[in-house]
Formats: C-alpha cells, sequence, structure tokens
C-alpha cells in the first residue's frame, strides 16, 4: 500500500515556526487523487496526506506575533499535509480561527464551505428569490451550499443519484434548507415544470459531475446563465449541445479553490472576509459540519476505504 503510519521526530521550532497539536482532518477526494497521482498538484515524496484540518497551537517561535499557544489554525492552502497528530509549520502556511465553533465544523472549513462561498459569490450576482441548480448535492460542497444559499434566500434545485435510501437522503438534504430535491432521471421529466411554477429558472449551475447528467442540468439554465464546474467525480466530459452556446448564449466557466488562494494569496481581506462571512454562519447555527463519522488515526485504512465506496454520504474524519 502507498500509505503507512510512521512516527516521525517534531522538527525543532524555528524563529517564524508554529507547532500545531493535530485534533482532527477529513478525507477529502482531492486527498485521494493526490496519493493516486491523478491531481495537478503533487507533493515531493515521502509526503504526509491530507490537506485540509484543524489543530491547536502549543508553541510559537519569537518571531511570531499572529497566533500564541491555545489558538486554533486551518491550513491556509494546499499540502499542508494534516493527517498527523503534530507539526511545525512556518507562520505563513496557518489561519487563526475561532475556537468557540465546533471543532468538526473548523475541520472541514477550508476547503467545502470556502468552494461553495466562492461559487455561489464569484460568477453570478445573485438576489433573494434567485435559484441554483447543483449535482452531487450531497457532497460537502453540495451540503455547504444549500445553507449557504438558504442564509442568503436563494433557492436551491438540488440533483442527487438514485439510490436505495433515497427518502432518507431527501429528508436530510431538505432539513438543511434545501428547495427541491430530485434525481439524476428526474431532469429529463417533464414534472421538471412544475418546479419552475415555484422556483425561477436558476442563472446559475453548480457541477462536480460531469457526463449525462450536466448536459440535462444545462437544459434547465437560464439563458446566459453560468455553469461552474468544480469536479468530475463521474470522470466524464462535459458535452454542451451547439444549441445552448448559440440560442441560450449559456457561459461555461471553472473553478479550483487552490487558485482562487493563490490568486488571493496578497489580498488578506478577502480571505478574512469569507472566514468570518462563514465563521459567523456556523455560530449562528445555518452553516453545520457535513455528516462525518469520526474514525481515529490508526483506523486509517478502514476509513480511507470508506471515503471511496459509492453512495456514502458521509464524510471520514480522522481523530488526532
Amino acid at each position: 500500500s502507498l500509505l503507512r503510519l510512521k512516527e516521525l521526530e517534531v522538527p525543532k521550532l524555528g524563529d517564524s515556526n508554529v507547532h500545531v497539536k493535530m485534533l482532527a482532518a477529513p478525507i477529502n477526494p482531492a486527498d485521494i487523487n493526490m496519493i493516486q497521482g491523478t491531481y495537478p498538484l503533487l507533493s515531493p515524496l515521502p509526503a504526509v496526506g491530507g490537506n485540509e484540518g484543524v489543530g491547536e497551537v502549543l508553541e510559537v517561535g519569537r518571531r511570531v506575533t499572529a497566533l500564541k499557544p491555545g489558538d486554533w489554525v486551518i491550513p491556509a492552502d494546499a499540502g499542508l499535509g494534516t493527517w498527523r497528530t503534530q507539526g511545525v509549520f512556518p507562520e505563513e502556511m496557518l489561519l487563526k480561527v475561532p475556537s468557540d465553533i465546533p471543532v468538526l465544523c473548523a475541520a472541514t472549513l477550508s476547503v467545502n464551505p470556502c468552494t461553495a462561498f466562492r461559487v455561489l459569490a464569484d460568477f453570478e450576482s445573485l438576489a433573494p428569490g434567485d435559484s441554483v441548480i447543483q449535482n452531487a448535492a450531497n457532497s460537502g460542497v453540495g451540503q455547504a451550499v444549500i445553507q449557504i444559499a438558504r442564509a442568503s434566500g436563494i433557492k436551491t434545485i438540488n440533483v442527487v443519484r438514485d439510490r436505495p435510501d433515497l427518502p432518507k437522503l431527501v429528508e436530510r438534504l431538505m432539513a438543511l434548507g434545501a428547495d427541491h430535491v430530485i434525481t439524476e432521471e428526474m431532469l429529463r421529466k417533464p414534472e421538471m415544470k412544475d418546479i419552475f411554477k415555484s422556483t425561477p429558472r436558476p442563472r446559475l449551475a453548480l457541477n462536480c459531475v460531469g457526463g449525462k447528467s450536466t448536459t440535462e442540468m444545462l437544459r434547465h439554465l437560464q439563458p446566459k446563465g453560468t455553469m461552474v464546474t468544480y469536479g468530475g467525480m463521474a470522470k466524464q466530459p462535459v458535452m454542451v449541445p451547439v444549441s445552448a452556446f448559440i440560442f441560450r448564449d449559456v457561459r461555461l466557466r471553472g473553478f479550483w479553490m487552490t487558485q482562487w488562494r493563490k490568486d488571493h494569496a496578497q489580498d488578506q481581506g478577502s480571505v478574512a472576509g469569507m472566514m468570518d462571512a462563514l465563521c459567523q454562519l456556523i455560530r449562528r447555527g445555518q452553516l453545520t459540519a457535513p455528516a462525518c463519522t469520526e474514525v481515529p488515526l490508526q483506523d486509517y485504512r478502514a476509513a480511507l476505504e470508506a471515503s471511496m465506496k459509492p453512495f456514502v454520504s458521509s464524510k471520514q474524519i480522522l481523530l488526532l
């Protein structure tokens, strides 16, 4: 196997370093892709896995001013290697987060909710009453989109794959604030018209699947609407009929959180603004952690296996 649990020495604390005790770190699809070598970010090997998580500061170097022992921190960027019990990191690789939010919210904050926040904010200027359609609505990003949209008065049409426990999933997404939950098959059915009696056609479509269902989703977009692709779970291309471009002038865009962070590395205001907005939603109970299964680090193999099973709507979180 590519993955092993190893005991390593904690390196000496440099002047600009921060010694962190990791608390919890999730297993995300991108983490698996990085291990498989199919992701555009590859760490020089041997490397520690995990791009997301939360830790507590134990000690800081003498030049470190923004952090102190007891503070909670999350990665400022991908590639930190969060699947470990402790680490020593340069200060600029960490972002402080409030320690009064639930630990699972903090552990799952830097990737999925940030992605959801950006795709809702950066492509179409949505107003209360507008709607968004998204596939893989039960994913980490999907669950965050539902809640952030609900908090802003934006309606969501949520597409999921048909599955044995569909009613249970529908109920869970409705409880998060989903307006409509439908299966991929329903996208092609005339009953879709009923949804648009109460909900306007979406100006924004969010795609992390690809393949046929994405083409079907696109058909329901308003003229001049935008589809943003941020993942490709089906590993199939996005097929767009020529008529969608000519007669409806739809826009196809892409989004990658890692790139957004690179582009905004000098713009700490926009990063802080996003983090504050998300932490406010969490404190008000309007944004919760995705459904999680907590797994002790030594059981990491079982957690990795579970994270790759189809139809598992629970995110595996390593407790460190």
